[in-house]
């Protein structure tokens, strides 16, 4: 009878023991058999005081027998357990992997991917240049020395300011206020023909509003070549314009003044509001009384003018060829300047 209350228990626990799946399903198991006040194992060991004295000695033994038995059982399967579980920090690769959620390309990246578009198919090479720029490729190169006035002209962004050559001569660097200087670094290690454009992030000290922004992204142009000339500046500009805005859209060029062009002009496109009339369409709200258009209706998009300007131009200045030492007499350019803001 002791016997086989030894046998069942041992069934019982075997039992147990091959569902266990967890260290915890372990120790539930240990509290269950071995606990010293409610362990199984203790319980049968109590039954001895009730046995006739010639057959304690044997069950005791094998109940011993038996407490050890599980305690090997219980040590083994935890040590199993343990040498499966995986390192900290371990990347489970049984596990499904995450969604994430899609991205949208940004607005102004999809303008400059358009623009870089068109231009490649005309045969225009993209460059990528420093946005910490020195103040001879920002400036000096592009015929704007230091008393220059036109330097007023761009809220600079300094990082170090200049030191007289007699006290070591360390140029001034700054965050560009526009891509520009990357036709100086290229027309200093290329020769002509060159046509390429220079898309990137600038600088400049302006205040954030609808118009103005302290970075904005700009796309420069460049053209060098023997016989460029200022028709070829103006069927450029068009084509890219009616490509990049639509055909339907009218466009027109106006004098300008920029110091590393002569002559400079400045592209307008028609208003895409009002379709280039000033006038205001049907169903937008009525400037307020006392306005420049009051009465009238006047379109407040391209501020009753029909016209929105959209990019700077010229011809190379001859000053900008001299300074990558290319023959002023010989090469001619044009140059031209889109930025966000130009755009917005």
């Amino acid at each position: 009878m002791a016997d086989a209350s030894i046998d069942t228990l041992r069934s019982h626990f075997q039992a147990r023991l091959a569902a266990a799946a967890t260290e915890r399903d372990l120790k539930a198991i240990d509290d269950e058999f071995l606990s010293r006040k409610s362990g199984s194992v203790t319980a049968l060991m109590q039954t001895l005081k009730s046995l006739p004295a010639e057959e304690r000695r044997a069950f005791g033994a094998a109940v011993n027998a038996l407490k050890s038995e599980i305690e090997g059982a219980l040590s083994e399967r935890k040590a199993t357990l343990e040498a499966s579980r995986p390192p900290a920090g371990a990347v489970d690769v049984t596990l499904p992997g995450r969604e994430h959620a899609a991205g949208r390309i940004h607005p102004l990246m999809r303008v400059r991917e358009q623009v870089e578009d068109i231009f490649s198919r005309m045969g225009y090479e993209i460059l990528e240049g420093p946005e910490v720029e020195d103040d001879y490729h920002n400036f000096e190169a592009l015929n704007m020395p230091a008393e220059h006035p036109a330097r007023d002209m761009q809220d600079t962004l300094y990082l170090k300011t200049a030191v007289r050559a007699a006290d070591g001569g360390r140029p001034a660097t700054l965050l560009r206020t526009h891509t520009s200087g990357m036709q100086i670094r290229y027309m200093e290690t290329h020769q002509p023909p060159i046509r390429l454009i220079a898309p990137g992030r600038v600088y400049r000290r302006d205040g954030l509003d609808l118009t103005h922004s302290p970075m904005f992204t700009q796309v420069e142009g460049l053209v060098v070549g023997e016989g460029v000339t200022l028709a070829d500046l103006k069927g450029t500009l068009v084509g890219f314009a009616r490509e990049l805005f639509g055909a339907d859209r009218g466009t027109r060029f106006r004098p300008s003044f920029f110091p590393y062009t002569e002559p400079s002009g400045e592209l307008d496109i028609s208003c895409a509001v009002c379709g280039g009339t000033g006038r205001a369409p049907k169903g937008l709200v009525p400037p307020k009384p006392g306005s420049e258009a009051a009465g009238e209706g006047g379109c407040g998009m391209c501020k009753q003018t029909g016209w929105i300007e959209v990019l700077g131009s010229g011809m190379v200045h001859p000053a900008v060829f001299e300074a990558v030492g290319y023959d002023s007499e010989r090469y001619t350019g044009f140059a031209f300047g889109v930025a966000s803001n130009g755009l917005r």
